[in-house]
């Protein structure tokens, strides 16, 4: 079951987004750039959302295992727990993230990290941006700025 988040939900979607990035992010980015992802997506910044209610978060068998943030047209902070990965919850959260998009707009955007850059391919992303940021330890974060247009 997909929820939108309450104030209550912080801790989850904070455990949520940090664990993954501590847990995946490392296998392609530099100590640096994983830094800079847990900075950015900050106590505040998640609290801020909840409270705009942009968050979303899945449970499934009464535990919290998935998010994902919808700013009118974009995608942010999709993240599934690792040992939650590659049973269809990313999918699930991706098709609902779609479908309110949709239902307003005529395309979706969203910052494609490079674990994920490939499955966007797959659901029909295309590339529009490509970016590098210079984090504060001097490691670089590359990431691509994705379009998909609906059908």
């Amino acid at each position: 079951m997909i929820k939108q988040a309450e104030t209550n939900d912080f801790e989850a979607v904070k455990h949520i987004t940090q664990t993954t990035i501590r847990a995946v992010y490392p296998k392609y980015y530099p100590e640096g750039a994983v830094d800079f992802f847990c900075r950015h997506h900050s106590d505040e910044r998640i609290l801020s959302d909840i409270e705009a209610g942009k968050v979303y978060i899945l449970e499934i068998d009464n535990s919290y295992v998935g998010t994902v943030t919808i700013d009118e047209i974009h995608i942010n902070r999709l993240f599934v727990l690792p040992e939650c990965q590659h049973k269809g919850y990313g999918r699930m959260l991706m098709d609902f993230a779609e479908e309110k998009i949709f239902a307003q707009y005529d395309h979706v955007e969203l910052d494609a990290s490079f674990p994920a850059k490939k499955i966007y391919i797959k659901r029909g992303y295309r590339e529009t941006e490509y970016n590098i940021i210079e984090t504060a330890s001097g490691d670089k974060l590359c990431y691509d700025v994705m379009v998909k247009e609906a059908t």
